[in-house]
């Protein structure tokens, strides 16, 4: 058994898809029309080979609620991992990203959360050495 989609909420496909490609630097992968919506999703050209994020359309009316309390507690959708955290925080910040504070060392990882432009915060992790 493996895992190799993960999910994320979105309101709007393109939006997310312009953010995750253009801002954050994954690629798109599959973008299949289905109905009104799309299968779409993205990978990380330094990630594991065959994982994908689902850019998930928020369509079923208790996700917005769901969402929308994740983010105004503070609690992050997702994590994403890097090898060097100072040098992505700079890239990101340049690029325009909300970052909640600066890169935080909590034990044996340095943490910071971002918002992702759609309703999202993303916590951007590197682990200890």
């Amino acid at each position: 058994m493996q895992i190799t989609l993960a999910s994320i909420l979105v309101e709007d496909q393109e939006r997310a898809l312009a953010f995750y490609t253009s801002i954050l630097g994954f690629e798109k992968k599959h973008d299949i029309p289905m109905g009104e919506f799309r299968w779409l999703t993205v990978c990380s050209p330094e990630g594991a080979t065959g994982v994908e994020l689902v850019l998930e359309p928020m369509e079923f009316p208790p996700s917005r609620i769901y969402q929308k309390a994740l983010f105004e507690a503070g609690i992050p959708a997702t994590a994403f991992i890097t090898n060097d955290i100072s040098a992505e925080y700079s890239r990101l910040k340049e690029r325009g990203v909300q970052f909640r504070g600066g890169p935080k060392s909590m034990g044996p990882v340095t943490a910071v959360l971002f918002e992702d432009s759609c309703g999202n915060l993303i916590n951007l992790v590197q682990p200890g050495t």
